[in-house]
C-alpha cells in the first residue's frame, strides 16, 4: 500500500490479489460509476473473476499482471492493471508493457495516482514504455470509448465514461493508434460491385463452408491458426497460444451457431474464416451481472428461444500466402454467406469490430458492403 506520489495525500493505491474481498471490489467500482449510464451493460460477475484468474485465464502462462486500487479513505474511487505480456515481448523486443481495466472517479489525481501506480510497477520489472488500454490481452477488449457513447458495446467491447479519455491525456498519455467498430444493417443488399465480384466463376477447387461442429475442436485450431497468420503483421499483434485456443473453444461453444461461422478451403485447405456470434449484451443488459437464480433462464431463453436482433463479427482473416484475387474476393464471399444466414436467423444489426486505423484493406472491405464506422476506441501510450 501506498500513498498517492506527488498527487493527492489523501489518495492511497492497493495493490490485489486475485481471489481477495479487495478483487470484488475491483470488479464492482464500473458498476457504482455507470450505474446512471443507460448504454452500458453490466459484465457478468462470473466471467469477470475467471477472466482475472490465473487459474482460469490461460494469458496468465504468458504476461504477468497486478492489479491497483486507488482508494479515499476506505471508499474505492479507481482502478487499474499492469501487465508484460512475455509473448509479446519476446515477439518484439521492445520493453513495451500494457495497462488496462482503466476506471475511476471524474478527479485528475486518481486518474495520475493509478498511472503512476501502474508505470512504477512497469519500470521496476524492466518496462520503458506502457500501451493501453488492453482488458487483459489485446485479443481481448481493447481501446478506451473516444466516440460512439450512443449505443451500448456488443459482445467484448468495451465501453468508458465520457471524461475518462481527456482524463488520461492530462495524465500524458498520447494516442497511439485508434480502432474502430462499424455496423452492418445486413437487410440491405450488398452494393453491385460487389456481388459482381462474388458472383465472377470461382476456382474449382474452393469451398465455402459451414462450421463443422462435429469437429469443433479441429475447426478451433484451424481458425486460429489462420487468425495468427492473417494477424502476424499487425500493429501490436500478440499470437493466440494453444491453451488460449482451447480455453476460446470451451467459452464460445454455448454462442457460435455454424450458420454463422464460415471456412474457406481450397484444394482442401482451411485459407480464410470469418466467425459472427450473437451479441450476448443484449441477453444480459438487465441481468445487473448476476447468472442466479434467475438470470441464467432468462440468458439461454433470450438466446436460444426468443432470440436476440444484433451480432458480433469479432474474428476473420484470410492467410497470408493467399495470392492474387482469392485474397480480395474471400473476405466478401465469408461475410455474404454469413449476412445471408443472420438474415434467416432474424438479426437485424452486424457489428464488424474492431479495425485498426490503417488497415486500410480490411476497413475498404467493410467499407464496400455499406457499413459505417459508429464508434472509436483508442490506445494511449506514455514512457514510464
Amino acid at each position: 500500500m501506498t500513498a498517492a506520489a506527488g498527487g493527492d495525500a489523501t489518495i492511497r493505491i492497493e495493490q490485489v490479489e486475485p481471489g481477495s474481498k479487495a478483487m470484488d471490489r475491483f470488479i464492482a467500482l464500473p458498476y457504482r460509476l455507470h450505474a446512471s449510464d443507460p448504454n452500458w451493460v453490466p459484465p457478468l460477475l462470473m466471467e469477470r473473476r475467471e477472466t482475472l484468474s490465473p487459474k482460469t485465464n490461460p494469458y496468465f502462462l504468458h504476461a504477468d499482471v497486478m492489479y491497483f486500487l486507488a482508494l479515499r479513505g476506505d471508499n474505492v474511487v479507481g482502478r487499474i492493471s499492469a501487465q508484460i505480456d512475455h509473448a509479446g515481448l519476446e515477439l518484439r523486443q521492445d520493453a513495451t508493457g500494457h495497462f488496462g481495466l482503466l476506471a475511476a472517479e471524474d478527479d485528475q489525481g486518481v486518474v495520475d495516482a493509478l498511472f503512476a501506480a501502474a508505470a512504477d510497477w512497469l519500470r521496476s520489472r524492466g518496462m520503458v514504455r506502457m500501451v493501453g488500454p488492453f482488458n487483459l490481452s489485446i485479443n481481448e477488449e481493447t481501446g478506451l470509448l473516444v466516440e460512439g457513447w450512443d449505443r451500448p458495446p456488443m459482445l467484448m467491447m468495451g465501453h468508458d465514461l465520457a471524461y475518462l479519455g481527456p482524463r488520461v491525456e492530462a495524465a500524458g498519455l498520447v494516442k497511439a493508434k485508434d480502432v474502430y467498430a462499424y455496423l452492418y444493417d445486413i437487410q440491405d443488399q450488398l452494393p453491385k460491385a460487389v456481388r459482381t465480384m462474388i458472383e465472377r466463376p470461382l476456382p474449382a477447387d474452393l469451398r465455402v463452408r459451414m462450421l463443422d461442429m462435429a469437429r469443433y475442436d479441429q475447426e478451433l485450431e484451424s481458425i486460429t491458426s489462420i487468425f495468427n497468420n492473417a494477424w502476424s503483421g499487425n500493429w501490436g499483434f500478440v499470437p493466440l497460444s494453444a491453451a488460449e485456443t482451447k480455453q476460446m473453444a470451451k467459452s464460445l461453444k454455448l454462442l457460435i451457431n455454424p450458420r454463422l461461422a464460415w471456412i474457406a478451403e481450397v484444394g482442401g485447405r482451411p485459407v480464410a474464416f470469418g466467425v459472427c456470434l450473437p451479441n450476448l449484451n443484449e441477453a444480459i443488459a438487465d441481468l445487473g451481472g448476476k447468472l442466479f437464480p434467475l438470470g441464467i433462464i432468462k440468458l439461454l431463453w433470450r438466446l436460444k428461444v426468443k432470440g436476440v436482433k444484433t451480432a458480433r463479427v469479432p474474428l476473420m482473416g484470410v492467410r497470408r500466402d493467399v495470392g492474387g484475387w482469392l485474397q480480395a474476393v474471400l473476405p466478401f464471399l465469408i461475410v455474404d454467406n454469413m449476412r445471408l444466414e443472420a438474415r434467416k436467423l432474424g438479426y437485424q444489426w452486424i457489428e464488424l469490430s474492431w479495425i485498426l486505423e490503417d488497415n486500410r484493406p480490411m476497413r475498404r472491405i467493410i467499407e464496400a458492403i455499406g457499413s459505417n464506422r459508429y464508434k472509436t476506441y483508442r490506445l494511449y501510450e506514455r514512457a514510464v
